[in-house]
């Protein structure tokens, strides 16, 4: 926060709400492609609040105060239109029950999984928003809202990808999916390549002819420690995330099957793009080595485009001002993630990502505070005032 605390724009009925809420949304299990539950609870919500709710073939969610409680008002008679950005989906947590409590002035999960908090912290709050503008109805002095809830964004934004983006029309809008401190804007983010390969080998007997094998866990082996790994430089960072090989609990066999899946994300294209071709060439040298002599097939995907902000560009601007008028002091960050807006940007529609005060997404140990989950809240109302002010 910078200088004086500012005065809480939501009520003490709203904040009470959000926290129920979002207690409420994370009880429900919707983890990537399994997102119908929550998304039939959400549009029962705002169905309630009187919007009409549009679901499109990837069950991505779209709705808009406009043609809803606001009595079909085009946009610009709204003073304006913003878009508010969300994501229905977690990561994987198994058969571990999600059940948010309070501690310390955080919510948790009592169990030992995530929390879920991302991204239903950004759901609930900008739920909130809506359900204000529909409750002030023809009085609203706010810009048109048009909120979008997708799917499937954690299985490198799948549902985000799918969407047409030539629905929307707002100029701009807004993300918050980045668990860091209140206050940081995202003004770029890494283009992310995927790697598959595997290793082919010939079987045979480990103890009686291995000299007739060819073992393709040892490429893989020999690949991966020729590879760069880690944070390369300040853009680029490289991972192994996978590795399968051979025949569970044979120690008997000389390995003939090795996949392994790897990944390489980097600020700058060209390099990310280097880097990933690096790679497949240590697959092919370590499948062409005389010891190993394994076939080889290699699929490389470009999941996601990165993309940098102006620091001048209106959105970036707006989102500067509503931090201030709530107390809290803008900073510009560059992400090694992505986030839905990722894929917008590549379809022409510009998209900032915001901060959202969540901490340890993805951990068993995540959590949020009550004071972040409603300092966003605080934060979503300034940007609303922001953009109707023009």
């Amino acid at each position: 926060m910078s200088g004086a605390a500012a005065a809480p724009r939501a009520t003490e009925a709203e904040r009470a709400r959000l926290n129920a809420l979002f207690a409420e949304l994370c009880a429900i299990p919707s983890e990537s492609g399994d997102e119908a539950a929550v998304r039939a609870h959400v549009v029962a919500l705002l169905e309630r609040a009187g919007y009409g709710c549009s679901v499109d073939a990837a069950g991505n969610v779209l709705t808009r105060w406009s043609d809803g409680p606001g009595g079909g008002r085009a946009g610009a008679e709204a003073r304006g239109s913003v878009l508010l950005c969300a994501h229905l989906d977690t990561v994987p947590h198994g058969a571990t029950p999600i059940a948010p409590v309070l501690v310390d002035d955080g919510w948790e999960n009592a169990n030992d999984a995530i929390l879920g908090a991302d991204n239903k912290a950004a759901v609930a709050v900008m739920l909130l928003a809506a359900e204000r503008a529909a409750a002030e109805a023809s009085g609203w002095d706010g810009p048109d809202i048009e909120l979008l809830l997708t799917v499937e964004e954690e299985t490198a934004l799948a549902g985000a990808k799918r969407f047409d983006v030539s629905q929307l029309r707002s100029p701009f809008g807004y993300v918050y999916d980045h668990a860091t401190p209140i206050g940081e804007i995202v003004v770029a983010s890494p283009t992310y390549y995927r790697l598959e390969a595997e290793f082919r080998g010939r079987a045979a007997h480990a103890g009686i002819r291995p000299e007739d094998g060819r073992n393709a866990i040892v490429a893989a082996a020999r690949a991966i420690a020729a590879m760069r790994i880690g944070r390369l430089d300040d853009e680029t960072t490289a991972n192994i995330g996978h590795i399968v090989g051979g025949r569970a609990n044979a120690t008997n066999i000389v390995a003939d099957r090795c996949t392994i899946l790897a990944e390489t994300r980097s600020l700058d294209s060209a390099k990310v793009e280097a880097v990933v071709a690096e790679m497949v060439d240590h697959c092919h040298d370590a499948a062409n080595e005389p010891a190993c002599e394994c076939d080889l097939d290699v699929t490389v995907e470009r999941l996601f485009e990165g993309y940098r902000h102006k620091p001048s560009s209106p959105a970036v601007l707006v989102a500067e001002r509503a931090l201030e008028a709530c107390g809290y002091a803008p900073s510009h960050i560059v992400s090694g993630g992505a986030a839905d807006g990722n894929a917008f940007e590549v379809g022409g529609f510009h998209t900032v990502c915001l901060a959202n005060g969540t901490e340890r997404n993805h951990e068993p140990t995540e959590r949020v505070s009550v004071a972040a989950l409603e300092g966003m809240l605080d934060v979503t109302y300034a940007l609303l005032d922001v953009v109707a002010a023009g």
